[in-house]
């Protein structure tokens, strides 16, 4: 999920880092939505859903759950960097970025809900700052799975077909739902689809990554199977919406469902149709620095998004005030415009927890190296003929900055003092 500098290094693809920056960004959007935060009179804030108030708002969250391309540029990514760093250590690295944030979440939420709870904030509002902080690190056991599983997956694509691979692990969620459906309510089945519903938007990334779904009829494909099953889940009686609601009696994120697997399909249909606008669009620098700070911190920013909407919640109820849209019930129209008046604010908050800082030394090395007032030495600053044989290129790693002083020729006293100096 990392990203590196995308106009410095030819093998990114802006379009795919496009696409994953708008579904990390979807799914912290989303949240913030989604998540409603109630003070009762008791200092307590409780957890509701704006979903359960406002029904018909349901088919927006089609465009923010973008779980579905966050595993297809997962995919891809896994593919492109298994290409570049064969052997056992592309796999370390890859791993480390995804393991090494969370266990940084973990430590510092365990340290702040201690504080927390020392300073005298309510046991439910403990609970509920913890539910929804450790919440985001379900990605990871699917996650980690896929990426482990990167070689035999990518395998079977080039063997069995990018169809019949996609279609085999759909046939698992269908499995499961349809075991769901006719087996007694409360009957405990393996969590299965966790793994499989998410394969789907992998297998594709891994196969665009070989050059596969390039075509634009690849896309509309894509784009014209995953809205035939929507529209058919949903007359089957899915829910609609595709994130959970509380009180619902059904989920289609908890397990993950067919609804999910036919949005994802969709949504990569989608994201591949958007290939060229999406690299016109990149072409521009504003746009390019953006994505690519969202790429930069991907994992930081899914991780962190949640503590930051519940520290900003908690710290402001400890003045007293009950603020719309943070701490009232999401029960309208006009909590959810209030809640869009905080998104702004939390994403500053987000921004400056997730930036992580240069080392001084590498940002010193970078300020020296731009500098339009040092260059690399050539050896000597005159051009003398005599030398010119005597010359031998000096190593990249023995040139050091030297100041260069300009020398007018329009001042022939001074150009006559910087000639006539020792050589």
């Amino acid at each position: 999920m990392s990203a590196d500098r995308g106009d410095a290094r030819p093998h990114r693809d802006p379009a795919v880092d496009g696409l994953r920056a708008y579904a990390v960004a979807g799914v912290v959007l989303g949240h913030w939505l989604v998540t409603g935060l109630v003070l009762d009179a008791g200092g307590t804030l409780t957890q509701a859903s704006p979903l359960t108030a406002m029904p018909a708002l349901a088919p927006a969250s089609w465009a923010l759950q973008t779980l579905g391309l966050f595993f297809f540029t997962a995919g891809y990514a896994s593919a492109r960097s298994v290409s570049r760093h064969r052997g056992p250590g592309w796999l370390t690295r890859r791993l480390r970025r995804l393991v090494l944030p969370a266990v940084a979440l973990l430590g510092t939420s365990a340290a702040v809900l201690l504080a927390a709870t020392v300073a005298g904030v309510p046991d439910g509002t403990v609970s509920v700052a913890l539910t929804l902080a450790v919440s985001p690190l379900w990605f990871l056991a699917p996650l980690l799975t896929l990426v482990l599983l990167t070689g035999p997956l990518r395998a079977a694509v080039r063997r069995w077909g990018t169809l019949r691979c996609a279609v085999a692990a759909t046939a698992v969620v269908g499995a499961v739902d349809l075991a769901t459906r006719l087996l007694p309510a409360g009957t405990g089945l393996p969590p299965v689809t966790v793994l499989a519903a998410w394969a789907v938007p992998y297998l594709l990334g891994l196969a665009h990554a070989d050059g596969r779904l390039t075509a634009r009829r690849d896309a509309v494909r894509l784009v014209t199977a995953g809205a035939a099953g929507l529209a058919i889940l949903v007359t089957l009686g899915y829910p609609v919406s595709a994130v959970g609601v509380p009180g619902a009696g059904r989920s289609n994120l908890d397990p993950p469902s067919l609804l999910v697997v036919a949005l994802a399909v969709s949504q990569v249909g989608l994201g591949l149709l958007a290939r060229p606008a999406l690299a016109r669009l990149l072409r521009r620098p504003l746009p390019r620095r953006l994505v690519d700070g969202i790429n930069r911190h991907a994992v930081r920013i899914y991780l962190w998004h949640q503590p930051v909407l519940v520290g900003v919640a908690v710290l402001a109820a400890r003045t007293g005030a009950t603020l719309p849209g943070l701490h009232t019930s999401p029960d309208g129209p006009t909590w959810l415009l209030a809640r869009l008046g905080w998104l702004p604010l939390l994403a500053v908050f987000l921004a400056t927890l997730v930036h992580r800082r240069r080392p001084p030394g590498d940002e010193q090395r970078r300020i020296v190296d731009r500098s339009a007032e040092c260059v690399r030495s050539p050896g000597r600053v005159y051009d003398d003929p005599r030398l010119r044989a005597a010359r031998r290129p000096v190593p990249l790693r023995t040139r050091r900055p030297q100041e260069v002083i300009a020398v007018r020729d329009s001042d022939p006293p001074s150009r006559g003092r910087a000639d006539r100096q020792p050589r």
